[in-house]
């Protein structure tokens, strides 16, 4: 059974998010990290040595795998940051500074 039937819980309206120019829906709670895998995005970063894919690697935020380039801020742990309406989200790639 779906949990959120257990519990009788409605997410609150959904919103969207901009993703390396791509538009994607995101319901409220959701940390950028479950936005992109709810759309089906499991890689989000490259390292700087070797260019090797990155997403969720540990989940809460201790491994920095998951780094993002959120509002033109680069560095953001995506499994940390929640999802806002209207956040412009771009792949990350090493240190995010050279974009």
């Amino acid at each position: 059974m779906n949990p959120l039937e257990l519990t009788g819980a409605r997410p609150g309206p959904a919103f969207t998010v901009t993703f390396d120019g791509r538009r994607i829906e995101a319901l409220p709670g959701r940390t950028i990290a479950a936005v992109l895998w709810a759309a089906g995005i499991v890689s989000w970063r490259t390292t700087r040595d070797g260019g090797r894919p990155r997403g969720v690697f540990c989940g809460i935020g201790v491994c920095f795998d998951c780094l993002v380039t959120v509002n033109d801020r680069p560095n953001q742990r995506a499994c940390l940051v929640p999802a806002r309406p209207g956040d412009v989200i771009r792949s990350q790639e090493g240190t995010g500074h050279a974009h």
